[in-house]
């Protein structure tokens, strides 16, 4: 990245800033970003100062591009909480206080507390891989149901099957990765931006990581003596800045590709059991056992699903039971009324 695009990076943030602290109810909150505008400000000449240097020509005045206005527009239309991963990708920094705590990891309160490896969520990968099964549940069945109900062909209704399985999970998993991968992107070109400032201007990084620090209630004093001793160590900085001033939990981030092969087993695990009865009978008993096979298992997504939601198990179960005997009934329905009319 040029010294031009450093210093069009640098007022495109200060431009945000006063916007955030526009929309601000919490005076404390208006007040830190507007100090982080002015921070951005002085980080922006630092790179004007280097780019005239180099003879290269910087705008006496910033006027925001198009992609700079339209994220103004949606802030001012939906807020700042919904946009918190927009933000994040424009180099805005301070995302954390509306994160929501679901990082699941703790601000450090002193010096000591630097350093100290965070917990994260480990149910999200459990989670991913419940919605998973069930969607390739759903999906297969429903798609089953659909051509058992246009034609009593044992062979067509094994194909479409196996078709709506292949294609299920390859749209899961290809999904899936370009999901992670963008995230991924999205967090390696911030941490090249942040690893880039920490060796050009420390202490104004420190600055705003200790503004950010005293907006959660941490005392001035102590929170710049917290972000001086981060912006010491490199590493220690880059890992707190990105949870701190992004909003980003680098070990939530996951692998593409393990991301990919979970959810097309996940799927493929689902989209299996309305399918397997087709495999070793036909007609009607096969049709049968589909049902109660897919309703069973349905069951036992809903139960599952209910250790996050809090849910009774055995109604969490009976509504996920109740959602697919609809999708399914919909769509053998309107298979019926198609092979009729064919």
């Amino acid at each position: 990245m040029s010294n031009v695009d450093s210093w069009r990076e640098e007022q495109r943030s200060a431009y945000l800033y006063r916007i955030i602290a526009e929309l601000e109810r919490s005076n404390s909150r208006a007040v830190l970003f507007n100090q982080m505008a002015v921070e951005a400000e002085q980080q922006a000449a630092v790179w004007a100062e280097r780019a005239h240097a180099q003879g290269s020509t910087v705008l006496q005045h910033y006027r925001p591009d198009f992609r700079t206005r339209m994220v103004a527009a949606l802030l001012r239309r939906y807020g700042v909480r919904p946009l918190r991963k927009v933000l994040a990708a424009v180099k805005v920094r301070g995302m954390s206080l509306y994160a929501e705590g679901k990082s699941g990891h703790s601000m450090p309160v002193n010096v000591e507390d630097i350093g100290r490896r965070h917990r994260t969520a480990d149910g999200g990968n459990l989670r991913a891989g419940v919605f998973g099964v069930n969607d390739g549940l759903v999906s297969n069945a429903s798609l089953i149901l659909g051509v058992a109900g246009a034609s009593a062909d044992a062979n067509t209704i094994l194909l479409t099957g196996i078709a709506g399985l292949a294609a299920g999970a390859l749209s899961m998993a290809s999904g899936e990765y370009v999901s992670v991968r963008s995230q991924r992107e999205m967090y390696e070109y911030q941490i090249d931006l942040e690893r880039k400032e920490l060796e050009t201007y420390p202490q104004a990084e420190a600055a705003e990581l200790a503004l950010i620090y005293e907006a959660k209630g941490i005392s001035r004093i102590e929170a710049r003596r917290v972000a001086d001793a981060l912006i010491a160590d490199p590493e220690k900085a880059l890992d707190t800045l990105a949870r701190e001033e992004l909003g980003l939990n680098p070990d939530e981030l996951g692998s593409p590709s393990g991301a990919a092969i979970a959810s097309f087993v996940s799927f493929a695990l689902g989209a299996l059991v309305p399918l397997l009865p087709f495999v070793f009978a036909s007609g009607s008993i096969a049709l049968a056992t589909a049902i109660g096979a897919t309703l069973a298992a349905l069951f036992g997504v809903g139960a599952v699903l209910s250790l996050f939601t809090g849910r009774h198990a055995v109604k969490g179960g009976l509504r996920m039971m109740l959602i697919g005997a609809i999708a399914g009934a919909t769509t053998y329905g309107i298979g019926k009324m198609i092979g009729v009319s064919v």
